[in-house]
């Protein structure tokens, strides 16, 4: 009855990547911008979190309770899509379109064409800003909101009482199907809003459209060789529903944290697969370091919780996909290594250095879960 609960702190980097130059993201540090709020991270701390190569700006844990290192993203990315896709075993060299003047005319008006209404704005814009800029429009007119960003995303947002979520959805998936080949965007998001005019505000009804992976990852092979995938929060998005066994949605990161403990609660072998979006989401775009520095205290917070359920074969692993440093220019993720944190009952404390590839996450659950399979990297709990 082996278990594994990798849980995803979403953008939580902690100092930029060796190739962050070709990023222009030299001198992100989501982690330490987070320190300096002075949050009590207790819990993750005795992890090994301040342990971790080049973190100098946290105080070392002289007894860490598990095993702790860094990962470096190999992949030509840094979105979202693209490092949950890689810590489940791929490598994408060529990285999703991204649409700095916004999207072109076969692509609008295609988009135009099959959904019956025209797209306001078609830029590059703040999720936030955008709304407060063109929601007056969109409410006179009914037109959905096309806005993109750094990211490979279409994404479009709709007041909820002028497009009812279930038409939102239906419109992204349309997006979807028309974004393909050389405009195979990562994701079309869904981004519906409330509220009137000068108070509008975004709700946790937003949904994620992701492109198909494009080879089987380590999901697939849990999956067919008759093990649980439970992607909770935007996992079962974010891989187009490829490998997952069961799909439960969140609205919040406590919302995600009483997932996990919920389904901790049950009798099965495999994957607890977590995301938590709002360090992303809420905090990072938004460049907020005191809302995420209280964001992480709360996970941690919540950590001896997730302790108290795990069984002897449960393997917790916490992680991040990118950075997103709440004080660095622009609004948009950062190129960053990101931490791995290890536990389990009876583990021995060990430093991993710094490891190349988000990868060696899914060669580490081939192990760990006894798979067949061919995969990449190499396992961490060796």
């Amino acid at each position: 009855m082996k278990r594994v609960i990798l849980i995803v702190l979403d953008s939580l980097g902690i100092g930029y990547a060796p190739d962050a130059q070709a990023f222009n993201d030299e001198g992100a540090n989501t982690l330490a911008s987070i320190i300096a709020q002075k949050p009590s991270l207790v819990n993750l701390s005795k992890l090994g979190l301040g342990n971790i190569d080049k973190i100098p700006y946290m105080e070392d844990e002289e007894a860490p309770l598990g095993v702790y290192g860094a990962l470096e993203e190999i992949s030509a990315g840094k979105d979202t899509t693209i490092g949950h896709w890689e810590m489940a075993g791929l490598e994408i060299n060529r990285p999703f379109p991204t649409y700095p003047e916004g999207f072109p005319e076969e692509v609008i008006s295609a988009f135009e064409a099959r959904t019956g209404l025209k797209a306001l704005c078609n830029l590059p814009y703040s999720g936030t800003e955008v709304i407060k800029d063109y929601g007056r429009e969109h409410i006179e007119t009914g037109n959905p909101i096309i806005y993109t960003s750094n990211d490979s995303v279409f994404q479009i947002a709709a007041h909820e009482e002028v497009i009812p979520l279930d038409r939102l959805y239906e419109i992204c998936r349309i997006a979807r199907e028309i974004l393909v080949g050389d405009h195979a965007v990562a994701r079309v998001i869904a981004r519906p809003f409330v509220g009137e005019e000068g108070d509008y505000t975004r709700t946790s009804n937003r949904r994620d459209f992701s492109v198909l992976p494009f080879e089987r990852t380590v999901l697939d092979d849990i999956k067919d060789q008759g093990l649980e995938v439970i992607g909770i929060g935007k996992i079962g998005d974010i891989f187009a529903g490829a490998g997952i066994t069961e799909e439960l949605p969140t609205t919040s990161n406590m919302d995600g944290v009483d997932r996990v403990l919920e389904v901790m609660e049950r009798d099965f072998s495999g994957l607890i697969f977590a995301n938590l979006v709002d360090f992303d989401a809420n905090f990072g775009h938004r460049r907020n370091p005191q809302g995420y520095a209280q964001a992480l205290e709360d996970f941690d917070r919540r950590l001896p919780e997730i302790y108290a359920k795990l069984r002897d074969e449960d393997l917790l692993m916490i992680t991040a996909d990118h950075g997103n440093d709440p004080t660095f220019r622009g609004t948009d993720h950062t190129r960053e290594r990101v931490p791995l944190l290890i536990y389990k009952r009876g583990i021995e404390a060990r430093n991993l250095g710094s490891l190349r590839g988000f990868y060696n996450i899914s060669a580490s659950l081939y192990d760990y879960l006894e798979l067949k399979g061919p995969h990449l990297g190499e396992s961490i709990l060796l």
